[in-house]
């Protein structure tokens, strides 16, 4: 079939040619830095301290996005949790409906919290494969990500909720416009619900038609066999110093009985249940109060806390939390590694101006009516450079506000048009992956080819709903 050969093709381009995400990171930063040599005329001086200084900007994000990651994955392996990810991994019956159920609970996810549908969508990558060995993990993941493509349309969407709140920082339109945009007009409209609706529809068929079979697994490419055979080599050394520290699984024993028999005030204190609930009930009274005096944003802060209390109540007592956090820990490093060099991106294209310019470009040949589509194009092109959602409003924010006004274009639609560019393209930029790839256990080459497919869906979807609605 055509639609098989077609994934076949772009699985082997991706496993092919697909940098390893911090190394696409780097080779977007040169070219980051060439075009600012070239087009904005930035001495070489100012290139490197305009990217020097926007690596230490995104620490905090780093620092979240690691935070919320950990905290996910020590809140799935709670007891309860892994009682009900494996009766959820053992409703599909076989690759193709595990594809679409995960496509499904990532989409309901993300359309509630961003956060929350990376951590989802990991946590499924890595249990549906324990009931279904012969699926691919690649497809899984990519089902996965496919439905973070509509956080932005969601009740997380940053760029919907600044642009509603009054005093934000980031509410350009309130600066520029002296408004505000309420979410009725920006997340309750037509275009973005036929957006949401679409992807809910089309990429579910997408998903049960690209579903090779376990035999394409032999169209993989040498690379894949060259690396394989070095895989088994790696497995015969491991099998060797398994063989050596043969004792471990009775050290582990060993290490259980003393747990089970506590002796020490120490080793109390570490089971104890209480200390656990002394901290929800702080939790829950902060979160209270919140909600009472109407102060109360689910935003990335308040995710990660979420994810913290529910860990502490669901493991019960400090220990096993602990324990639980520090093995999340393996899964950080690629995170830790790939988002300061987006930061350094994002001062870059900022400082020098080559984000303006862009925009501009797309602007010059605007009207009133096509303002909205030409932004959310260009929004797609910058997201490659700037992946995060408030830090791009900031980048191209202003030049379509100040255009939309200029044309007496729609406000709320210009601004979801540079969202749904945001959410789309993240489609082939694997920033946002890298929560799902971590905990899930595979490499991003093994997903890009299926979200190359996707996204030959959702960018039309999304351009023909600016266009006709």
């Amino acid at each position: 079939m055509r639609i098989q050969w077609l994934t076949e093709k772009a699985l082997y381009l991706t496993r092919r040619y697909m940098p390893a995400p911090y190394l696409f990171a780097l080779m977007l930063t040169f070219l980051s830095a060439i075009l600012a040599l070239v087009v904005t005329r930035t001495p070489p001086a100012k290139v490197v301290a305009f990217w020097y200084g926007g690596i230490w900007e995104i620490l905090a994000f780093t620092a979240q996005m690691v935070l919320m990651l950990m905290c996910g994955h020590a809140l799935v392996d709670a007891p309860v949790v892994k009682r009900a990810l494996d009766w959820f991994s053992s409703l599909p019956k076989n690759e193709r409906q595990a594809g679409v159920l995960i496509f499904l609970g990532s989409w309901a996810a993300a359309l509630f919290n961003w956060g929350f549908c990376l951590v989802v969508a990991g946590v499924l990558v890595r249990e549906m494969p324990k009931r279904l060995p012969t699926v691919s993990k690649g497809y899984l993941a990519a089902a996965g990500y496919t439905g973070f493509a509509v956080w932005a349309s969601g009740l997380s969407s940053s760029i919907a909720l600044v642009s509603a709140t009054p005093g934000s920082p980031l509410n350009i339109i309130e600066q520029l416009a002296h408004r505000t945009i309420p979410l009725k007009d920006t997340l309750w409209t037509p275009y973005n619900i036929f957006g949401v609706v679409g992807m809910g529809v089309l990429i579910p068929i997408l998903f049960w038609r690209i579903h090779l079979p376990v035999e394409s697994d032999a169209s993989r490419n040498s690379d894949e066999v060259a690396l394989a055979g070095q895989g088994r080599a790696t497995l015969a050394t491991g099998s060797a110093a398994l063989t050596a520290t043969s004792h471990a699984p009775v050290i582990v024993a060993v290490a259980t009985e003393v747990q089970a028999g506590v002796t020490t005030p120490a080793e109390r204190i570490e089971q104890s249940w209480w200390i656990t609930a002394l901290l929800a009930v702080m939790a829950v009274g902060y979160i209270y109060s919140k909600v009472h005096t109407g102060t109360f944003s689910m935003d990335l802060n308040m995710m990660i806390f979420f994810l913290l209390v529910i860990g502490w109540i669901l493991h019960g007592t400090p220990i096993r939390y602990m324990r639980a956090f520090h093995e999340a820990g393996k899964a950080a490093g690629p995170l830790m590694l790939a988002y300061p060099m987006y930061g350094g991106i994002l001062g870059l294209i900022r400082d020098t101006g080559l984000a303006d310019w862009f925009a501009q470009l797309f602007v010059s040949f605007s009207t009133a009516y096509t303002l909205p589509f030409w932004s959310y194009v260009s929004s797609n092109v910058i997201t490659l450079f700037v992946p995060s959602g408030g830090g791009h409003w900031a980048v191209q924010g202003p030049i379509m506000v100040k255009a939309a006004l200029a044309l007496d274009a729609s406000l709320p639609k210009t601004a979801m048009a540079v969202a749904f560019g945001e959410q789309t393209a993240n489609l082939v930029q694997p920033f946002w992956a890298l929560p799902i790839v971590s905990i899930g256990g595979l490499s991003i080459r093994e997903m890009m080819g299926y979200c190359l497919l996707a996204l030959g869906i959702a960018f039309p979807l999304f351009g023909i709903a600016l266009l006709v609605f």
